[in-house]
């Protein structure tokens, strides 16, 4: 099948949706489908507002209508809801063509963080551009339900997964060069150093140990000045991360406004527990059904979740990591799929198997 997958999140930028969607399209190629991803790269760009690092397309209608009509699509997934998601959107809209999209990011959260626009602004905005949809993919249930009560429309329960090859399993805590000889035990941030992702908790308690941070973004020149005893680690290239992930104690994940935090598992599977509050992204990864915790701790105390943490056997943390696959999550995506062909929204999944693939939990 040719699935036009369209995003405006995509490499070299680096974040938690540009490392879903890459698997997703890896994975989807493995299962014999032609995937023609339409990414910033192939526009003029100008960078985000208060964002660097991340770069939007400019005016993109025109020559993403060439691209999709060049391709001729047999399902259409729009990933984001930035100028590129916007413009497919009208593409699809105006012809009357069916299309699934994703909710990856509580943007909303972010802009009433950053320029104090009100929740109920930004969700009304994303209700409209996700109306037409046929399936709104999803990562964790706390999400969806919140979703649903703001008033969206075809939602669907989306996991993710992590690659547990490139984040192998150490059972102790191991020596990173790079980050020299540091106090243990070493307590691990891995993230956009920006203001959904609530660094400052993590960075302010009082803990013994080492803090490190991985990472950059628009408050990292304030946050290095507050917090000069904090090893700042910047951007890594990924295996070079899976060596930082299996050298830390623990992983601390100070987010509230997360859909998902891949970063857990990643840290997981090279055997670093997590510690995190007891919140959406969290309640997934970590939770389970019976209402049990694995691979780390949840506690609105973050400072008690990571001393306990730290008695979280390390095998543990791998072992739920392994419950999480990118094979999965691929062919749970192809099931969420509709032709795009015109017709009802309420449309009929492409895939033969949507009836046998459910979600793991």
């Amino acid at each position: 099948m040719k699935v036009a997958l369209v995003t405006d999140a995509w490499q070299p930028q680096v974040n938690g949706v540009v490392t879903t969607l890459v698997e997703l399209v890896r994975e989807l190629e493995a299962l014999g489908h032609q995937v023609e991803v339409i990414h910033p790269g192939l526009f003029k760009t100008r960078p985000c507002p208060g964002y660097a690092g991340i770069d939007l397309a400019v005016s993109p209608k025109r020559r993403l209508t060439e691209k999709l009509d060049a391709f001729g699509p047999e399902a259409i997934h729009v990933a984001t809801e930035g100028p590129l998601g916007w413009a497919a959107r009208g593409y699809c809209v105006k012809r009357g063509l069916r299309f699934t999209t994703a909710f990856h990011t509580k943007f909303p959260e972010i802009l009433h963080a950053a320029l104090k626009v009100p929740l109920s602004w930004g969700y009304a905005l994303f209700r409209h551009f996700h109306k037409h949809s046929s399936g709104v993919m999803v990562p964790t249930h706390g999400v969806l339900r919140m979703l649903e009560q703001r008033g969206f429309r075809n939602l669907r329960s989306w996991t993710h997964g992590v690659d547990t090859g490139l984040f192998s399993f150490e059972s102790q805590p191991c020596l990173y060069p790079p980050m020299g000889t540091l106090v243990r035990p070493v307590s691990l941030f891995v993230g956009r150093v920006s203001y959904e992702k609530n660094i400052d908790a993590f960075l302010k308690l009082d803990i013994p140990g080492t803090k490190v941070v991985c990472g950059v973004g628009p408050l990292e020149a304030s946050l290095k000045e507050r917090y000069p005893q904090v090893r700042w680690m910047g951007v890594l290239a990924r295996d070079e991360l899976a060596k930082v992930y299996a050298a830390a104690d623990v992983f601390v994940f100070p987010s509230r406004s997360e859909t998902f935090g891949l970063v857990m598992l990643e840290s997981m599977a090279a055997g670093t527990p997590v510690a995190a509050y007891p919140v959406d992204g969290p309640l997934e990864v970590l939770g389970k059904p019976d209402g049990s915790c694995h691979g780390g701790v949840m506690n609105e105390d973050l400072q008690q979740a990571c001393y306990s943490a730290l008695a979280v056997p390390r095998h543990e943390a791998r072992a739920r990591a392994l419950d999480f696959s990118w094979g999965h999550a691929a062919q749970l995506f192809e099931s969420y799929l509709v032709t795009a062909a015109p017709g009802n929204v309420k449309a009929t999944p492409v895939s033969p198997r949507a009836t046998l693939v459910s979600p793991l939990r």
